[in-house]
């Protein structure tokens, strides 16, 4: 069973940064690795996600800039380094794997497909 595991999320001010990390098991190596996020009462939409190699990135327009996305495959580790971070960033944050069934749980984003997804780990910003 694929399982991916974010851990560092937590409460910050405004302005202040963060840096989330997520595991993934060795066979996903080689797969786009996103993140995505939600706040309460919206829906899921994609903030980053790059290729198995790191040569090609993609972000959402209201992260550029303050976000980067980055990977270790020898670690197996994603990461998103979150700076200059906004009460409008407050959200769940999820890491995704493309790949995986294609059903209710895929989300098109950012050139790739992503059905494995973790559980999350909350980002809370105050101002």
């Amino acid at each position: 069973q694929v399982q991916l595991v974010e851990s560092g999320g937590g409460a910050v001010q405004a302005g202040g940064s963060l840096k989330l990390s997520c595991v993934f098991p060795s066979i996903l190596r080689g797969s786009v690795m996103g993140w995505f996020r939600q706040a309460p009462g919206k829906g899921r939409e994609g903030v980053a996600d790059m290729w198995a190699r790191g040569d090609r990135t993609y972000y959402a327009d209201a992260v550029k800039g303050r976000f980067t996305i980055s990977r270790d495959n020898a670690k197996n580790t994603v990461y998103l380094e979150m700076n200059i971070l906004k009460p409008e960033d407050t959200a769940m944050y999820y890491c995704a794997a493309a790949g995986g069934p294609d059903g209710p749980a895929s989300t098109y984003w950012g050139g790739a497909r992503f059905g494995y997804w973790g559980q999350g780990t909350q980002v809370t910003v105050s101002s």
